[in-house]
C-alpha cells in the first residue's frame, strides 16, 4: 500500500459496502423491510410481529440491540401511515424499549425516524422508526477515529435474546 503511513490500526468491514453503494436506496421490489417479514425470523432478523407492523434488528446497528419498527405496508412517510399503523408502531416501540431495558440494562434511548433520503433515511421508501439503546459511557474511540462501532454480541444472538424476552406488558 502506498501513501502516508500512520500508527492507526484498521478494522475492515467489507460487509457494509452493500449499505454504502448505489446511494443506499434499493428498488421497491428489493425493499428489505418488505422482504424481512416473509423470511424465517432468523434470516429477516425479525423479533416481533404485530397485526400492521413488526420489529426487526437493524442489520447495521449503531449499538447492540438497535431495533427498527416498520409497517408491513410499503409506505414512505409517517403522514401516509394509517391510524392503526401509527398506534401499533407506538405500542411496539414501547414494548421494544421495555424489552431492551429488561434484557440489556439500557440507561436511555435515541428514538426517531429519518423521512426521505435528504434527511438521512437509509431506506427512504419504507417507513421505519429507530430504537437505539444507549448506556452510560457507551462511546469509545472507534467511532471517532475509525468510523467503526464495536459490537459485543452477534446479531443472531441479540435477535434471539430479544425475541425470547419480548415484553408485552406496559
Amino acid at each position: 500500500m502506498s501513501g502516508m503511513q500512520d500508527n492507526f490500526s484498521r478494522l475492515w468491514t467489507p460487509h457494509r459496502m452493500v449499505y454504502l453503494q448505489n446511494g443506499q436506496q434499493p428498488k421497491d421490489e428489493d425493499c428489505p423491510f418488505c422482504l424481512a417479514p416473509q423470511k424465517a425470523p432468523e434470516d429477516g432478523l425479525v423479533v416481533r410481529k404485530g397485526k400492521t407492523s413488526y420489529v426487526l434488528l437493524n442489520m447495521f446497528p449503531y449499538n447492540a440491540g438497535h431495533l427498527l419498527v416498520c409497517p408491513y405496508r410499503h409506505v414512505d412517510t409517517f403522514d401516509k401511515a394509517t391510524q392503526e399503523e401509527v398506534a401499533e408502531i407506538g405500542l411496539l416501540t414501547q414494548q421494544g424499549m421495555r424489552t431492551l431495558q429488561e434484557v440489556s440494562g439500557v440507561h436511555g434511548f435515541n428514538i426517531g425516524m429519518n423521512q426521505g433520503e435528504v434527511a438521512g433515511a437509509g431506506i427512504a421508501s419504507h417507513l421505519h422508526q429507530h430504537i437505539v439503546p444507549r448506556w452510560r459511557n457507551d462511546s469509545n474511540f472507534f467511532p471517532i477515529i475509525a468510523q467503526t462501532k464495536a459490537m459485543p454480541k452477534l446479531l443472531g444472538e441479540v435477535r434471539e435474546t430479544i425475541e425470547q424476552n419480548w415484553v408485552t406488558h406496559l
